[in-house]
């Protein structure tokens, strides 16, 4: 009889691993979403930056979208930044890559990004995330009054994760996938024209 009853708690036990294990793979209408989701966070930094960047932008609204902007990303995050009159990548957290933006030597700034893709699909991790990297260019031109203009073209891969969370409502556990932006690696900087 005890027997019978721990072999029935195992089996239980187990079918709920079972399913929560089940609930950890991302169905490929699921992962269409998640994707989309990824890259709508993508194309909301990179309006973000835009703003941040602008010198038209004043200081309290540059505040609060570099607020919204923290919210895109998993802590810890680190931005790189290149130039082509450096060979070195450097590497800032979040904020500070977008106050430092924010402090930039030049009278007018235009950031734009463009040929927002995927290049590397969503793959489990053994801590169940799934990581993938999206691939964007961000052109960048800075000008003085005196007439002294920087321009450079730079691609960069953005680090995915996604990462099965849980909330309540109405009293109800809900899962869900949530989409955060990690490290922003420089693969490349051009001259721009």
């Amino acid at each position: 009889m005890i027997k019978s009853k721990i072999l029935l708690a195992s089996l239980a036990i187990l079918c709920s691993l079972t399913s929560i294990k089940a609930q950890d793979v991302i169905s490929p209408s699921r992962k269409q979403a998640i994707d989309s989701l990824a890259l709508e966070k993508v194309r909301d930094l990179s309006k973000y930056i835009s703003i941040v960047g602008n010198k038209d932008t004043p200081w309290s609204e540059a505040n609060r979208v570099i607020e919204r902007t923290l919210e895109l990303f998993a802590d810890g995050a680190m931005m790189g930044v290149s130039s082509i009159n450096k060979e070195e990548v450097n590497y800032y957290g979040v904020r500070e890559y977008l106050e430092r933006l924010m402090a930039l030597n030049y009278d007018k700034v235009n950031i734009s990004w463009y040929n927002i893709q995927y290049i590397s699909d969503l793959e489990r991790q053994p801590d169940g995330r799934y990581v993938g990297v999206i691939t964007i260019y961000q052109r960048f031109e800075g000008t003085t009054n005196e007439g002294l203009r920087y321009v450079d073209v730079t691609k960069k891969d953005v680090t995915v994760y996604v990462e099965r969370k849980t909330t309540q409502i109405s009293g109800r556990i809900i899962g869900f996938w949530d989409v955060m932006l990690g490290d922003i690696r420089v693969t490349e900087t051009k001259p721009g024209s």
